[in-house]
């Protein structure tokens, strides 16, 4: 069995809605300049009337020559660029059960890819190697890597899009989700250290309201994505520390260890981050430090599933937790159900990112009374649904 041919399809549909898809956007470094802070909502799709979202979405499909197929997705534009110019003529004709060695040569061959899109890319078609290699055994990729070690994993709500400027609001979605079974959320703060003591103070009202509204026994995580400095980080902290968060997530951008480093020194939340840093030699820097105490890699950036696996078992011989960056759920759980629920507690579930994502799939796995069940179907159960997709094109080079 060859790779005999290696396929981007660029799908078009429309997902319906309730209001605006997106209601408000998280916090991001360029909001230290005016032009953009004061930006809307940036984050994918077409909101063409009040119950329409016009969507697209790449998908990679890998073929063999007997007719096996592997599908990873949704990926970047930039990364099926790079896919069909620069991987699939190394990937044409080899063994697609050769994951490991794939992988390498893939890595070796891009002496400037070691981050960004090009590890996109090569995390793309590990993933799809993995959905191939499940469907060829006809198992679940988690059986493959050895799991279970759990029939359900726990979901946190990720609750980015929802609107966080008014607090009736808040409250109502945050209850909504508690009823619905999860057992911690995660909300993202609108304000970075640019928006002076206004902006503080509606970050500390939004992470207050909801300890009050979901009570004690709850865990609850904020996110920062990348956007504070170090002495903001700190105020913040201390404001919020009597809250009691799970975990703040990444309050720096990932180059600045140093300052994860100072921070964990003088706050009691424990810090999370580095779901934009990449491969296993990326977070050795993280762990060597100590700058962290939960790790979030991407399984879709940070090097796919074989490169995550990597990154959990270096990290367990440190005794951290690893919760992957959850927009994937369909390979994110065969990553989390093959891990000690110790390490790997909880996982991540962008409530409206894994709408888009998962909206062409034919079977999308949705949580059900906040946990994320054992799948069963082959590889990550890719297929797509012929129904949901309105028009499409194959990518080109």
């Amino acid at each position: 069995m060859k790779i005999g041919r290696v396929r981007v399809r660029r799908l078009h549909g429309t997902i319906e809605t309730e209001g605006r898809f997106w209601e408000e956007r998280l916090v991001r470094p360029i909001d230290i300049y005016p032009d953009y802070r004061k930006q809307g909502p940036v984050e994918g799709g077409e909101q063409i009337d009040d119950r329409h979202l016009k969507i697209s979405a790449d998908f990679l499909e890998i073929h063999t020559d007997d007719g096996a197929v592997g599908i990873a997705g949704p990926i970047w534009r930039e990364a099926s660029h790079l896919i069909l110019a620069q991987l699939a003529p190394i990937l044409v004709g080899k063994d697609p059960l050769a994951i490991e060695l794939l992988w390498d040569q893939m890595h070796r061959l891009q002496v400037h890819g070691r981050q960004g899109h090009m590890m996109i890319a090569i995390s793309a078609v590990d993933c799809a190697l993995w959905d191939l290699k499940g469907r060829v055994f006809n198992q679940p990729i988690w059986r493959i890597l050895g799991g279970p070690t759990r029939d359900k994993v726990p979901a946190y709500a990720s609750m980015l899009g929802y609107a966080v400027e008014d607090l009736g609001k808040v409250k109502e979605r945050a209850l909504a989700y508690k009823e619905k079974g999860y057992t911690a959320q995660k909300w993202f703060i609108r304000h970075g250290p640019m928006s002076g003591y206004e902006g503080l103070k509606k970050n500390v009202a939004l992470v207050r309201t909801l300890r009050e509204t979901l009570g004690d026994d709850y865990d609850i995580m904020i996110d920062c994505w990348q956007s504070l400095n170090l002495d903001y980080a700190v105020d913040f902290c201390s404001r919020i520390e009597e809250c009691r968060p799970r975990w703040i997530e990444e309050c720096f951008m990932p180059d600045r260890i140093d300052s994860h480093v100072k921070l964990k020194a003088k706050t009691n939340i424990p810090l999370s981050g580095a779901e934009h840093e990449y491969t296993r030699w990326g977070f050795k820097r993280f762990i060597e430090k100590d700058a962290l105490d939960i790790l979030q890699p991407d399984i879709y950036w940070a090097g796919g599933l074989s490169e995550t696996l990597k990154i959990a078992a270096y990290a367990t011989t440190h005794d951290l937790i690893t919760i992957p960056h959850g927009h994937s759920t369909p390979i994110g759980i065969h990553f989390t159900v093959a891990q000690s629920p110790i390490h790997t507690p909880y996982q991540e579930y962008l409530v409206k990112w894994n709408q888009l994502h998962m909206h062409f799939l034919k079977n999308p796995l949705w949580p059900v009374d906040g946990h994320i069940r054992l799948p069963s179907a082959p590889g990550a159960d890719m297929d797509l649904d012929p129904a949901k997709i309105e028009r499409e094109e194959d990518v080109r080079v």
